[in-house]
Parts: structure tokens; sequence; C-alpha cells
């Protein structure tokens, strides 16, 4: 298979400039929120140690100054609750490690793979599932891929390969060419899933390489942004948006419901119609996986479901994400009823 030029070497820099204009003391982001001198954030810096503080410029200039209940500062902030401990959170809250058949590749359900295509992100979420996750092991490098394509060619049922990470748009131009060329000569795989919050955080990810990469694949392509609240969709992220469009790569949206940041019926009205008006279709909203460091962003079950009747009758059907919850061993993600 042909590779694509990569001429547009403006727009490929322009993300990795971006990538490295990245803040990762606390202290730092909160004298530039003007937050510096609240005394319960000043202390909470040390739960940097726990998972690594990360967030580049292009997110925080869309946070509020000197508000501590900035929905998208609460995303990165680290926080003393961070250090508590619950029965029911442990570092591999849906068992991952159980699926992980070859290296960089997890085989969770029948007809569908997730490939971690890269360990790193360009943010560092504070809710991450995946953030103790042993990707020591799973090393993006020529022998793995190797495994992991092997694997894949040797299991037919499987027709759909999810690109997960870390963040898989952390690739570069020419590894996602390369990748995209080994899984399209794979006979039996019809679909691709690319899943990424790179492109909200930082949407000049999206180069004029990677859309017409995607839309010249074999593979059906879905391409399912991350985002929680309607503040992180800026006019950066619109643009972005539209190039996908303009080459017919299917758009859908997961969120996960964090208490304190979206979890308001009224939020997520917002965020669903926000989302629709750029071309994207709410698809997933998540129940948090319990995941040791995050206890202080779960919403009960019971409130769940109360949001959830309440953006039912906020929205038009078509826009109200389905409330998911992943459980280990189940063959799909676990659609929680309303009662």
């Amino acid at each position: 298979m042909k590779h694509l030029r990569r001429n547009n070497s403006s727009d490929k820099e322009e993300w990795l400039n971006e990538l490295a204009d990245v803040i990762t003391n606390p202290m730092e982001l909160l004298q530039q929120l003007k937050l510096d001198q609240d005394k319960k954030l000043r202390e909470a810096i040390k739960a940097r140690q726990l998972f690594p503080f990360r967030v580049p410029k292009t997110f925080v200039k869309r946070m509020k100054y000197e508000d501590p209940t900035d929905p998208l500062l609460r995303q990165v902030l680290t926080l003393p609750e961070e250090f508590k401990q619950h029965l029911d959170f442990s570092k591999d809250p849906i068992n991952e490690q159980q699926y992980n058949v070859a290296p960089m590749l997890l085989h969770k359900y029948y007809n569908r793979a997730i490939l971690l295509v890269k360990s790193g992100c360009a943010i560092n979420c504070r809710y991450c599932f995946r953030r103790y996750f042993p990707y020591q092991d799973n090393q993006s490098n020529q022998a793995n891929w190797k495994l992991a394509i092997e694997y894949i060619k040797q299991h037919s049922e499987l027709n759909e390969i999810i690109l997960s990470g870390g963040d898989p748009l952390m690739a570069k131009d020419h590894e996602l060419d390369k990748l995209l060329n080994l899984l399209e000569d794979i006979p039996h795989l019809t679909k691709l899933r690319i899943h990424s919050r790179l492109l909200i955080v930082i949407p000049a990810r999206i180069t004029s390489f990677i859309c017409q990469r995607l839309a010249r694949s074999r593979l059906k392509v879905v391409l399912v942004t991350h985002i929680n609240h309607a503040q992180e969709i800026d006019s950066s992220v619109q643009k972005s948006i539209a190039k996908l469009r303009n080459k017919q790569v299917t758009l859908l949206n997961q969120s996960v419901l964090l208490r304190g940041i979206n979890d308001n019926a009224q939020i997520l009205a917002t965020l669903s119609e926000t989302l629709f008006s750029i071309g994207i279709l709410p698809y997933y909203l998540h129940t948090l996986d319990c995941v040791q460091g995050a206890t202080h962003f779960i919403v009960d079950d019971q409130r769940a479901r109360k949001i959830m009747h309440d953006l039912l009758s906020k929205v038009a059907g078509y826009l109200v994400p389905r409330l998911v919850r992943d459980i280990s061993g189940m063959p799909s993600k676990t659609i929680l009823s309303l009662g």
C-alpha cells in the first residue's frame, strides 16, 4: 500500500510545539490562574507524587481565572483527596491486565480488540482509569508491534480495532500511517475506532495528513472524542472537528460523569447541544471507573439516574448519551437502567 506524502510540515510542527508547551508543576498553574493564595489548593500539590501533573497551555487558556471550581481545572488539578483509600477503588479497576493478550493489545470483547498505540497523553486527567497501567510491559517498539499485529491476524473473529493508549494520536503521522497500513492489510478487519482526548486538548493535532489518511482508509473510521464539559470546546476545536467532518469521518463523543464537574443535567444538556452543533453525536456517559486516587469524582448510581431523567426532559432523545459502566467479564459496556 502506498504511503501518503507528508507535505504539510507547518501544521505538523504546530501540534508538536504545543505539546511541548506544557505545565508540569501545579503551583505554576495556580499562579497563572491567580489561585496560588488558596491554602487548600497549595497543599494539594503533594498529590502529584501519585500521578504526574501535566496540562498543555492550549487547555489552560480555556480555564477561568480566580475560580477554584472551574470544571477544566478540576479535571487536572492534584487534590489531597487523591490520598484517600477505599476498598472499592483499585489500581486496575476494570481488570484490564487479564485481557492483555499480547504487548500493547487488550482483547476484552469477542470481535473487538484495543491497541494501546502510545502510553503517554498530552494531559493527565486525575480520574484516568489507566493511571497505574503497566505500560512498561507494553512499550511501543517494533518487536511488540509485530506480536500485536500477529495476534490480530490469527484471530479472524476480530472485525474492529480500537486505537487507545495513553492517547493514540500521540503517535506521529508517519507512525499512524504505518499502523493503518498494517491493519488495512488484514482482510477480516472492517472497522477502525480511534479514542482520543488529544484533539480536544491540542486541536492542531488534526493535521492535513491525518484527515487525508483517515479519508482514504478502506476501513470504516469512527473517531470518539473525550469531552466532559462544553467549556472544552472553543473555536480551535470547532475548526479541527470541521476538517474531520469534511472527510466524512464519523464522530462520536464519550464523557465521564464526574462529581463537581458535570454532574448536572443542564451542564450535560449544554454539552450535548454544543457537540451536536459541531457535528459530534453524544454516545456514552460513563460512570467513574473506580481507580485508586479518584474517590472524590464518583457520582452514586441513584444520583446518576436522577441526572439522566432530568436530562431527558431537556434535550431530544438522540442527544442523550447512554449511561454505561465498564464491568470486567461482560461482553460489552453495561447500559444502566434508569429505573
